[in-house]
């Protein structure tokens, strides 16, 4: 089994780990243009087109299914993404997690790039899912990017800027891009002393995993699953190694003993940073 993941840059490391502890045996690919982010400030056009780009790139290696490990991409792209894609290869995109959010019962933050914040998109989620709870979109200007650099002062204060426009009494925040799954820990740290003392996050990569493994037919651990799956990273649609953010995070961490070559000509993951 081979799930491909795409984005415009590490965001897709959250649904990618979620994939390696759900079924360590399937082969990932990983498809991303950072030398094209951010993409939360372009137009939709230039999104679909930058999109379309990583998708064909990881199909190329003939997957299973497909995530859009991307909001952003999801908002402006997926329906492109399916119409070229699909039936033949399963997308799956990514919804921010604001119904299970909303079940909490108070306040709900979704925290999102400018790009998603007030879309359309969102704004219909919010009024289908939210169930009535209080919702504030609270965008993030520039937290993706520095997440991508894993540039720790520049996501300090991109964190704190966005919790500064957090309510005080917000019981549940929507991480509304991938990328901020990589720095949940810093961001509930960040919001913790405004809002209330039991604010809980949520994600999507979980969801996400969970939802390709259904679509492929194959959920839950394989027997006598060894972590042996492979690892295919695809940057410009080119092969490469996992970028050295990438192993700032826990995530990467996690996926980097998989990154071995898969042929003679791939590069073998430079560990360094």
């Amino acid at each position: 089994m081979k799930i491909a993941l795409m984005d415009s840059g590490i965001g897709l490391l959250a649904a990618a780990a979620a994939l390696r502890r759900l079924r360590p045996d399937a082969e990932l690919v990983l498809s991303s243009d950072p030398d094209s982010m951010p993409w939360g400030p372009r137009t939709p056009a230039d999104v679909t087109r930058l999109a379309l780009g990583c998708a064909r790139a990881a199909a190329a290696h003939r997957p299973d299914a497909l995530i859009v490990a991307c909001n952003t991409a999801s908002v402006h792209a997926l329906e492109a993404l399916r119409a070229e894609l699909e039936p033949g290869l399963p997308v799956i995109g990514t919804v921010p997690a604001i119904k299970p959010a909303a079940a909490t019962g108070g306040p709900v933050a979704i925290w999102a790039t400018p790009a998603t914040t007030g879309s359309p998109y969102q704004r219909a989620l919010i009024r289908d899912f939210a169930d009535g709870a209080q919702v504030t979109e609270v965008a993030c200007h520039g937290l993706a990017d520095a997440v991508q650099r894993a540039d720790e002062p520049a996501v300090a204060a991109a964190v704190a800027d966005a919790a500064a426009r957090t309510p005080a009494g917000v019981r549940a925040l929507v991480l509304g891009c991938t990328h901020y799954e990589l720095v949940a820990a810093a961001i509930r740290a960040a919001v913790a002393d405004t809002a209330h003392p039991d604010l809980a996050l949520f994600g999507s990569a979980d969801a996400v995993a969970a939802q390709a493994l259904r679509r492929v037919g194959a959920a839950g651990s394989a027997p006598g699953a060894d972590g042996g799956g492979a690892l295919r990273v695809l940057l410009g649609g080119r092969d490469s190694a996992l970028p050295a953010a990438a192993l700032r995070f826990a995530e990467g961490r996690s996926l980097a003993g998989a990154a071995a070559p898969l042929t003679a000509e791939r590069r073998v993951l430079d560990g360094s940073l």
